[in-house]
């Protein structure tokens, strides 16, 4: 399970990587949700995936094998977070598109003079 996961980071990272470096806005905001969702999916699998019972202290003594829940924690305020970064970039691009009139950046090169 950990091989596949590691595999799907590196396509997240890969993907995201070649969308930032596009000339596009919108493609430039969808390659930080891909960077962000692969931190968030690297920080997950790097506590280790145990099969076992969730942390909850009980009547029971014995020791049993339990999740860590601060790797869980972290990646889900990291979600909030990215979702907040997200808004405010959209919200940029829509104020950016209303400015100039274009999507491209490119084309923001003749609108210069």
């Amino acid at each position: 399970m950990e091989i596949l996961l590691a595999i799907l980071i590196g396509l997240l990272y890969s993907a995201g990587v070649y969308l930032l470096l596009r000339r596009s806005i919108l493609k430039f905001i969808i390659g930080i949700i891909f960077m962000s969702n692969a931190t968030n999916l690297l920080v997950f699998l790097s506590a280790g995936i145990i099969p076992g019972k969730p942390v909850f202290i009980g009547q029971e003594t014995e020791t049993v094998l339990q999740t860590d829940p601060l790797p869980q924690a972290l990646v889900l305020t990291a979600i909030v977070i990215g979702f907040g970064i997200v808004v405010f970039t959209l919200a940029l691009k829509y104020k950016f598109f209303n400015t100039t009139g274009t999507d491209d950046l490119d084309q923001l090169k003749k609108t210069d003079s």
